[in-house]
């Protein structure tokens, strides 16, 4: 996969040509350092990242999760960079002291400089944009590709996607390296989709996922939202955020503004509980607030109906009822068209033409995606990679099988990631071994930990559903063991990594597709060995 910056590093040259000066126009400053002069110097290029720095650069050091730019100023100037923004605290003695010959600027908010120096320099493309921002933990990738379809077919244009599988802009797609990226991606992409060289083909409206990592570190701070939409919060990233209440505290941001006033409108699930307290949150900031659900809501869906083919069902609103005819199976994939014709009605779109629109979109890749070869049996490819979310994608499976004449049986091949939260990993046991016939248990980017350690934790979860399963910490042979075990009828989900392209190990990152391994084990009819550790 390219690093994004190489695909983006042309977008610099619709940066303005500004000097040090305008650049920190709007940022709040501690205090600069060099002559004045080092400040009227133009400016050819803002980075984070002091291998990218090329000379005339602005080098914005900042603390990262993993590091600390300031450690890397020297080097920065070495490479060229003709200005310093520095968060640098009393703890980094030498990183805090200005160097000579360089505009030097002291701030006390990293990332809140950095988007407001990033806006600077790319000519505040959001002021051409009209932004929806969705999160939650479940639903969020889904939507957001639903979402940019419908106010595509609405004729908004190019619309930007930003979000965990890929981003859509100006007519090309990248692969995502992080849902949400830092403000100066999210700034050189906007800028790229909405140049005047595009012409008729600019974009007005962009959509994108928010994570709550993106909300807790401001990497989203300045970005107006017009529509915020909220799909759920259920247990994860509490390896991150400490504990349910303050996960939910991070995705409130959204909700509150991000150094910009508060959405215009709150889309918000209120079938959730954090749903409904957000909804009131909403209405104090004096948002509009559009609520949906299947058992609330302003929005709804009545009289579901599921089948091999997709998903049936009444879209109730108050501008009407209108029939939605999805290729979209199973209640949670409701939950997101649901979602995503509240956001698009916000938008200003028609019922009838969003019902139209819905009726003809696309899942996204690796969320319930079918791998048929032609076998007797189904395959499915999902992310769903928390508690919640195998509990949602088992019950969709249940949903597929139901409507087939002769039912099958449910084999889920699930997971947990490695360096994060342990005590989610019986809760997915659980999820996988309520919502099956059969589980193989496996591995899941398990990055520094040991495999096995990893499935230890999640085995007595699934050890308590009484239901048959196998261990194969090694996924190939895991996916061949599940392939194995079905019978004409039968579908076996392949849970955990949906569009992710690697597996992540304490020896490295190497390439590893679940679908094209699936596919590949299907069209060759590998020989798939005895079954392990069944119970």
């Amino acid at each position: 996969m390219r690093p994004l910056w190489l695909n983006l590093g042309f977008v610099i040259k619709l940066g303005q040509a500004m000097n040090c000066h305008d650049l920190l126009q709007g940022v709040e400053v501690l205090s600069r350092s060099g002559e004045a002069a080092l400040f009227e110097k133009t400016v050819t290029g803002v980075q984070l990242d002091s291998r990218r720095i090329e000379q005339g650069n602005l080098f914005v050091a900042m603390k990262g999760e993993s590091t600390d730019g300031n450690r890397y100023i020297d080097a920065a100037i070495k490479a060229g960079a003709t200005a310093v923004v520095s968060d640098s605290s009393t703890e980094h003695s030498l990183a805090e002291l200005p160097r000579a010959n360089v505009a030097w600027a002291l701030v006390p908010h990293d990332r809140r400089a950095l988007a407001t120096i990033s806006a600077n320099f790319y000519g505040h493309p959001t002021g051409k944009l009209k932004i929806t921002g969705i999160t939650g933990t479940n639903g969020k990738t889904t939507t957001t590709f639903l979402l940019s379809q419908v106010l595509r077919f609405l004729g908004r244009g190019d619309v930007v996607l930003i979000g965990t599988v890929e981003y859509h802009f100006a007519g090309e797609i990248i692969p995502a390296p992080h849902t949400t990226p830092e403000s100066l991606e999210l700034n050189r992409i906007f800028a790229k989709a909405t140049s005047s060289r595009l012409g008729k083909h600019a974009a007005s409206e962009a959509v994108m996922e928010v994570s709550s990592h993106a909300l807790h570190q401001e990497r989203v701070y300045g970005i107006p939202f017009d529509v915020a939409l909220f799909t759920n919060l259920t247990r994860d990233h509490l390896d991150y955020h400490r504990g349910m209440e303050e996960y939910f505290e991070a995705k409130k941001m959204l909700f509150v503004g991000c150094g910009t006033p508060p959405p215009r409108v709150a889309v918000i699930n209120t079938d959730d509980a954090y749903g409904r307290q957000l909804a009131e949150f909403a209405r104090a900031q004096k948002s509009e607030v559009l609520t949906y659900g299947l058992e609330s809501g302003g929005f709804r869906a009545e009289g579901i109906r599921t089948s091999p083919q997709g998903t049936n069902f009444s879209l109730q609103t108050p501008q009407g009822t209108v029939e939605i005819r999805s290729q979209l199976v199973g209640k949670v994939n409701v939950y997101n068209m649901l979602a995503a014709a509240t956001a698009a009605m916000a938008r200003g779109g028609e019922l009838q033409a969003v019902a139209k629109a819905l009726s003809q979109a696309k899942s996204a890749p690796g969320r319930f995606e079918r791998v048929d070869c032609g076998q007797p049996f189904s395959v499915v490819v999902d992310y769903a990679h928390t508690d919640d979310a195998l509990r949602n994608v088992t019950a969709v499976a249940r949903d597929f099988m139901a409507a087939q004449a002769k039912p099958g049986r449910v084999i889920t091949l699930f997971g947990c990631g490695g360096d994060r939260d342990r005590s989610k990993r019986p809760l997915m046991g659980a999820a996988a071994g309520e919502g099956s016939d059969f589980v193989v248990l496996t591995s899941d980017n398990p990055r520094s930990e040991d495999p096995l350690a990893i499935i230890d934790d999640a085995l007595p979860g699934l050890k308590k559903t009484g239901k048959r399963y196998v261990i194969e910490p090694d996924r190939h042979k895991a996916i061949a063991l599940a392939l194995s075990e079905a019978q004409p009828g039968d579908i076996v989900l392949i849970a955990g990594k949906g569009h992710e392209k690697t597996q992540t190990t304490r020896e490295g990152v190497f390439p590893f597709d679940d679908v094209d391994v699936a596919r590949s084990l299907l069209q060759h009819a590998l020989h798939v060995p005895g079954v392990r550790n069944a119970q």
